[in-house]
């Protein structure tokens, strides 16, 4: 997985200078997170589903291989094919192999971060393959040539007047206005309707996969995935490892949690359930259904002390409830995962060398674990990675020795005391005139939005001492 995360201050500044994007962030902290209360408040019992939803995926982790062993059994029983890829190279490979293999030239896609994970589009087309997202938002950033901003959400970034334009530029379909979204996505039915029919291969991601059956299970909002499934001679549902559950009610439980949490659905417009090629009875389907299946690192997260991470069922709700994710938009983080749980994944997946700023992208509030469905711990996942770059001294030396420094001040009251009892009066007298400091002599990030307030110069502690007749030691 490649990752441009070592610009995120940049690419923050960026973010929070966009008007557009702002707007547009601006509704989504407030508008999503709103629709999933009200859903959460109208299940009742949400709390209590969520905490067997977790012992559910807890289980599952302990016993991974054994229920994708039986996953595999009963694809295979189905007439299906399983493909383990080890690495994002192999993934890429194995899918690519499957295309030639058949002839094919056209692929349409659905929606799938495990794709853009391993870049599966770019080696498509570098493969001479005509290759059509259809997925309304992934199709709008492809036209774009941008990475998603958002799981559920990857064209969240983009303005109507932004997506009319492309609309205009792109497709060769005359002089027309285009004056409102619902024109805009007729205008996108009537360009993908032909690449379904045209389709050699359809691509599809999965939401689960249900061990005792060999089936795969995806929910959208479109219908694209069904399409994606059903007109192409070949399908491929393109997955992860940690994607599996036992059983149909295990998937049916915990889909009750990801529709509430990623959008405030009840449930979302299409749920599919997907078993194997097309049968001698059946009217239509795929000649061939092909389970590709991502390790890409989830072995060893599995192994480690970040193992709670694997049951993330990506709903995007610690994005929506994120004050950094909200003000910054998800390319400030890199491509693919972005908010607090891609501050988590991509280090561990990239190394923390690659991803050295994301985990101190957090403000340690704790409302992202607050709204994970699946309990995540999240804000001490990200305080671990931070200990963990300070150790393998990813943390830029400067740092690593102020801090040190800062920690050792803290540590002894007799220094913190003595130092704080110096530099009070002196910051007192610099600040006297104005009352405030427009910048100071350490780095300067938190006064560059704000005035540092000086000091009246005795400490808390002194005027403690004073008012109570007590001293210091």
């Amino acid at each position: 997985m490649t990752t441009a995360s070592g610009d995120f201050i940049a690419r923050s500044r960026s973010g929070i200078d966009n008007e557009a994007l702002q707007s547009s962030l601006s509704v989504l902290g407030s508008g999503l997170p709103l629709l999933r209360q009200i859903a959460v408040d109208a299940m009742g019992n949400f709390d209590e589903q969520r905490e067997y939803v977790k012992g559910l995926k807890d289980h599952t982790l302990d016993h991974l291989a054994d229920y994708l062993e039986q996953f595999e059994e009963n694809v295979l029983a189905n007439g299906g094919q399983v493909h383990w890829a080890k690495s994002a190279g192999e993934f890429n490979r194995i899918i690519a192999q499957i295309c030639e293999d058949a002839g094919a030239r056209r692929v349409v896609k659905g929606k799938s971060m495990v794709t853009e994970e391993t870049g599966l589009n770019n080696e498509l087309i570098r493969r001479g393959m005509a290759l059509r997202e259809t997925d309304l938002g992934e199709y709008i950033i492809q036209l774009a040539d941008e990475p998603p901003s958002h799981i559920i959400a990857p064209a969240i970034h983009k303005t109507v007047d932004q997506v009319r334009e492309l609309f205009l530029k792109n497709h060769d379909l005359g002089d027309r206005e285009l004056p409102d979204p619902a024109a805009i996505v007729t205008e996108a039915r009537k360009v993908l309707r032909q690449d379904f029919i045209n389709a050699d291969v359809g691509i599809i991601g999965a939401n689960a996969l249900i061990a005792e059956s060999g089936s795969t299970m995806l929910v959208t909002n479109e219908g694209n995935g069904d399409l994606c499934s059903i007109l192409p001679k070949i399908q491929i549902v393109a997955t992860s490892i940690d994607k599996v559950t036992p059983r149909l009610e295990d998937a049916s439980s915990m889909l009750r949690l990801l529709t509430r949490s990623a959008t405030g659905q009840a449930v979302t417009c299409y749920t599919s359930f997907f078993s194997g090629p097309r049968r001698p009875e059946d009217m239509d389907g795929p000649e061939q259904f092909h389970v590709v299946l991502l390790d890409n690192g989830r072995s060893e997260i599995l192994a480690g002390k970040y193992r709670d991470m694997l049951r993330c069922i990506r709903c995007g709700s610690c994005l929506n409830h994120c004050p950094v994710y909200t003000h910054v938009g998800g390319h400030a983080y890199g491509p693919v995962y972005s908010g607090p749980m891609g501050s988590v994944l991509t280090p561990l997946m990239t190394g923390l060398e690659n991803a050295p700023l994301l985990p101190v992208a957090c403000t340690t509030c704790g409302r992202c674990q607050e709204a994970c469905p699946m309990d995540i711990p999240l804000p001490e996942m990200l305080r671990q990675l931070r200990a963990d770059a300070f150790e393998q001294g990813v943390t830029p030396r400067a740092w690593r020795w102020g801090i040190a420094l800062y920690m050792r001040a803290l540590s002894s009251p007799r220094l913190y005391r003595l130092g704080s009892r110096i530099l009070m009066p002196i910051l007192a007298s610099l600040g006297r005139k104005r009352g405030r400091f427009r910048s100071t002599l350490i780095p300067n990030g938190w006064t560059a939005v704000r005035d540092f307030p000086a000091p009246q110069g005795r400490t808390f502690l002194q005027r403690w001492q004073a008012q109570s007749g007590t001293d210091d030691e």
